[in-house]
């Protein structure tokens, strides 16, 4: 008994951890949603304003949808448990429940379905990497290479000339007319980094000794947030980015 009491009172606490969060994340897309479209403060993967983040939309949908039936599932098993099984009096204690040691279409079915699920989402994610990795490009594409330090971000325009730190600049495309993708070499100095931009790319890790490459193609103009995504050294969480979108006037100017 008190062992159960003990699993409802964590799951109570799960349970209000959950609401804060998701009334959190609510006021949050309020606020984004009131902010100037120039400026993004929210880096929301869900909200995407390139080509590659939209590609990534679906299947992170679907993931969602998959982890939260996983989750509902294992809630309802554990919370149906919980209740039938329940001490109901003075006399519950008195006996041992029967004890089942091994179950063929249990254990069948904690490995097939876990089997069937880790398929489908290998295959989805095959399809989404092969579709962004091998997107081909047009010659007018922007090149700008990316090299990562502990603790910022070095940027080099190889066909302008021009070095910056911190700051990438891009020409915005057409959804229905002139493409203008920016395609980005990724290199790093010293120590693993990762490229993310949630609102115009997914994750590309920049490797020593290795040119990684991703690419944006944003379609609306305004200041894109950013950071390394894996964890560099004691300032990690100051190596923030920024990709400003510009009209192809503003761009060249």
């Amino acid at each position: 008994m008190v062992h159960a009491c003990s699993i409802i009172s964590h799951l109570r606490i799960w349970g209000t951890s959950c609401l804060w969060s998701f009334l959190a994340l609510t006021c949050c897309s309020d606020l984004n949603a009131g902010e100037s479209t120039q400026f993004h403060r929210i880096a929301d993967m869900f909200q995407p304003q390139s080509w590659p983040a939209e590609m990534l939309l679906d299947p992170t949908h679907l993931v969602l949808l998959i982890c939260l039936g996983i989750f509902l599932v294992v809630v309802g098993i554990t919370a149906y448990t919980l209740w039938k099984f329940r001490p109901k009096g003075p006399e519950d204690h008195l006996e041992e429940p029967p004890q089942i040691y091994g179950s063929y279409n249990i254990e069948m079915a904690w490995t097939v379905i876990p089997c069937i699920i880790v398929f489908v989402l290998v295959l989805v994610s095959a399809r989404s990497i092969v579709e962004i990795q091998d997107a081909p490009l047009p010659e007018n594409a922007l090149k700008v290479r990316l090299v990562g330090h502990q603790w910022w971000w070095e940027i080099h325009y190889p066909g302008l000339g021009v070095i910056t730190a911190n700051e990438i600049h891009v020409p915005v495309s057409s959804r229905d007319g002139e493409r203008r993708p920016t395609e980005i070499l990724l290199e790093s100095a010293d120590v693993i980094h990762s490229f993310w931009v949630p609102q115009l790319a997914g994750k590309t890790d920049l490797v020593p000794n290795r040119v990684n490459r991703t690419w944006i193609e944003p379609y609306k103009t305004g200041t894109f947030l950013g950071n390394c995504a894996e964890y560099c050294g004691t300032q990690h969480a100051n190596m923030l980015l920024r990709v400003v979108v510009e009209t192809p006037e503003e761009f060249n100017k």
